[in-house]
């Protein structure tokens, strides 16, 4: 049997390469097979600090009895969902077809086209009401290829056909004040009294809603809506959500925020450091800040994609037994194993939340940080062409393509990142890596593509904003730096297609509705021409309530606004100067620190 998994760059599939399964990674081969041998895909997708899926490792796929019984009925594919967002998506959209208990590992059985026709998520090895034995399945599934073929074709082109209608949007109104305020009432109405957050167990952070309750739209308009999103995260902070090191695990399986899923993800708590720093929690943000640096970054200067669950303590595997001891008692312990890979858009997110916390609190070393996986993301995340991929692993770039998402979210970070060290050149790069998205240049994933697979079926927000909510987002940040009317026009493009989706399933869009509130409201810029980047000018404007910030010396405004960044027009020739714009038509600039308006 061929091991193709050993070097495949993806500690997931890495895990299981010495399987007893034969494996294939995502890809033609997998398909050619399947066509060659006429059976069924088994396409089973995780990641590598998904507890669940090193459970059915475990039990299923390194027993040699399940592995025969895969190997002789299906062609066996591994799939890393951080890898390969687009399938994940396209085919947990597919499993919602046939089940409501949706999560990882995902099991999905497939024509040798790709067209799932049954799907499930964990099945254990021996039956346990009301699952049945993994065995069984397998079993039935085969039977049922076998002996009813043609039902289950018809039964899978039936949801492809579906799915790909669903993804199909109807143009509609940018949401004004009133709708966006009624949505966030909408939300906080779900929130838990009690205990913080938001519905009952298992109970998540859900940081893209909070970040949308958070708005000053919001604040001003729907004020009891943005206080629910301050309770929610206290409630978090103080929880056994939060570990004793700063870093937030998943979510929690109960409603009080205890006994929590104990991967720590970096979407999450790249987001949430943002939460923290909008709601003034400074001991939160910089525990979140320490956990980034410290603990996910890579010698490289990525950060990692998350920590495990898991690790070993007395020789065998525990859950969660690390981060219950406290902290000074696991200095002798092995601690749960880092997934080094370099994400794309996650490392976007870090790079923009650092960026503006560091900013905010004057921490030159989280901006460095930010800077430095910014210069790694952009040097090594590339193919053989330039072109920017999904992730790369100890240097090697994957064959994955970029999403849209992690094109928004880079951009976005970078964006931040130019702000916080006033050098022109991030907010270039962002700009090329916002355009390439805008013009067409993401593509599908090619596999997908070729199956007539729809890869994008929904563009709700899951654990990090969608595809459409993330350029969109990138986009209205571009225009409020002055790149143009073009930026603008493309965020209110898609959030008045995707609005009646939005505002009906507000909990949903958290990110879309945020950038539906920035493009309802004139934004706020203020522009600090300095050459005392800590002095008290600077750090008056630092404090303030505004949507884009920057300090900069005469030299790099000029930079800026020769990058084509009108916002920085005629700002160069006199240093110690802040501007106070509203909607792009700025005040008379002022000098004395105590001239600068904190509030809007």
């Amino acid at each position: 049997m061929t091991n193709r998994l050993a070097d495949t760059l993806s500690p997931y599939l890495r895990a299981h390469a010495d399987n007893p399964v034969d494996w294939y990674p995502w890809g033609e081969a997998a398909f050619a097979e399947a066509r060659r041998r006429d059976v069924p895909l088994l396409i089973s997708i995780g990641y590598s600090t998904c507890h669940w899926c090193h459970v059915m490792a475990r039990e299923s796929f390194a027993d040699s009895a399940t592995a025969a019984l895969i190997n002789e009925g299906f062609v066996a594919v591994k799939v890393d969902r951080e890898e390969h967002p687009q399938v994940d998506g396209a085919y947990m959209a597919a499993a919602s077809a046939f089940t409501q208990n949706l999560g990882w590992p995902l099991t999905v059985f497939a024509t040798p086209r790709g067209r799932t026709f049954y799907a499930g998520t964990y099945w254990p090895p021996e039956a346990r009401a009301p699952m049945p034995a993994f065995r069984d399945v397998l079993t039935a599934v085969r039977e049922a290829w076998t002996l009813r073929r043609e039902q289950a074709e018809e039964s899978a082109d039936a949801v492809t056909d579906a799915l790909a209608r669903a993804a199909e949007s109807s143009p509609s109104e940018l949401p004004d004040v009133v709708a966006i305020a009624t949505a966030a009432e909408g939300i906080a109405q779900r929130e838990d009294r009690q205990f913080g957050g938001f519905g009952g167990a298992p109970k998540f952070p859900v940081a893209t809603t909070l970040r949308f309750l958070q708005h000053p739209l919001v604040r001003d308009a729907a004020p009891e809506a943005a206080a629910s999103a301050v309770r929610a995260l206290a409630a978090m902070a103080g929880s056994d959500l939060r570990d004793a090191d700063g870093g937030f695990f998943r979510y929690a399986t109960q409603r009080d925020w205890t006994v929590p899923h104990y991967e720590r993800m970096l979407t999450d708590n790249a987001q949430l450091l943002d939460v923290a720093r909008d709601a003034g929690d400074e001991r939160t943000v910089r525990g979140i800040a320490a956990f980034l640096i410290d603990v996910l970054r890579r010698d490289e200067g990525g950060f990692g994609a998350a920590q495990d669950s898991e690790s070993m303590i007395d020789g065998a595997r525990n859950e969660g037994g690390y981060y219950l001891r406290p902290v000074a008692e696991r200095a002798g312990l092995e601690p749960p194993s880092i997934d080094g890979k370099v994400i794309t858009g996650w490392n976007g997110l870090a790079i923009g939340a650092l960026a503006r916390a560091g900013a905010y609190l004057g921490e030159r070393g989280w901006i460095d940080a930010a800077a430095a996986a910014a210069d790694h993301v952009l040097r090594t995340n590339r193919d053989s062409e330039g072109a920017l991929v999904r992730t790369s692993l100890d240097g090697r770039a994957s064959a994955a393509v970029a999403t849209a998402a992690d094109r928004g979210l880079l951009a976005d970070g970078l964006f931040a990142l130019a702000l916080a060290t006033g050098e022109a050149e991030w907010a270039i790069a962002a700009r090329s890596i916002l355009d390439g998205a805008l013009d067409g240049a993401v593509g599908d994933d090619p596999l997908l593509s070729a199956q007539g697979i729809a890869t994008s079926p929904d563009q709700a927000d899951g654990d990090l904003p969608s595809d459409a909510a993330a350029v969109a987002g990138a986009a209205l940040t571009a225009w409020w730096l002055g790149a143009g009317d073009r930026y603008r026009e493309a965020a209110v493009s898609t959030a008045s297609a995707l609005a009646a989706r939005s505002l009906e399933q507000p909990f949903a869009h958290g990110t879309l509705l945020r950038v539906a509130a920035g493009l309802a409201v004139p934004p706020r810029q203020l522009v600090v021409v300095t050459t005392d980047r800590v002095g008290a000018l600077a750090g008056a404007a630092r404090g303030a309530d505004a949507e884009a910030i920057a300090v900069v010396t005469p030299a790099q405004a000029k930079a800026f606004a020769e990058a084509g960044f009108e916002l920085f027009d005629g700002k160069d020739a006199v240093a110690e100067r802040a501007y106070d714009c509203r909607a792009f038509v700025c005040r008379l600039p002022v000098s004395d620190p105590a001239d600068v308006s904190v509030a809007r």
